[in-house]
């Protein structure tokens, strides 16, 4: 049986749960280490991760991929051009379009280009590793372990 088949109030459960413990897990695991492994745009992945598992959306190279490409381009962009709008918006198109090129299309990681210009200050390419690859694969991580323990259905799809 797949996650999908299963009634509304039941995979409504699985995915509070699930989105709940991930999040509560990156922040607490930041909190013990000092290191900074939550960001906005991971809330949006968990909606991927737990409520629809089996889309390619949700998928390990998806969430991984697609929030380091989308973060590189958004740090490059910003310290060739910061504080300009058309920027911004041209760092977002060319995150999503890489994404589609290199098959690790994950919506959520659209948001990262904006994160960076948002913050107005340049984060410096750190923040590609803390917390955008070590925050998607211990959410990863927390994923696979929760649905393969908890929901008892398979994640990674195949």
């Amino acid at each position: 049986m797949s996650f999908a088949s299963l009634s509304p109030i039941r995979r409504a459960s699985y995915a509070t749960i699930g989105a709940t413990l991930a999040i509560l897990i990156l922040l607490l695991v930041g909190q013990q280490s000092g290191l900074p492994l939550i960001m906005a745009p991971f809330g949006a992945s968990c909606v991927l991760l737990f409520a629809v598992p089996e889309s390619p959306l949700a998928q390990p190279r998806s969430l991984i991929g697609g929030h380091l490409i989308t973060t590189a381009i958004g740090l490059l962009w910003f310290a060739l051009w910061p504080h300009l709008p058309l920027m911004a918006s041209v760092a977002v198109g060319l995150g999503i379009g890489l994404m589609v090129l290199s098959k690790t299309l994950h919506p959520p990681a659209g948001a990262n280009p904006l994160l960076i210009f948002l913050a107005a200050k340049p984060l410096g390419w750190s923040f590609l590793f803390t917390p955008v690859l070590s925050g998607a694969l211990l959410l990863m991580g927390v994923a696979w372990l929760y649905h393969r323990y908890i929901s008892k259905k398979p994640y990674p799809a195949r």
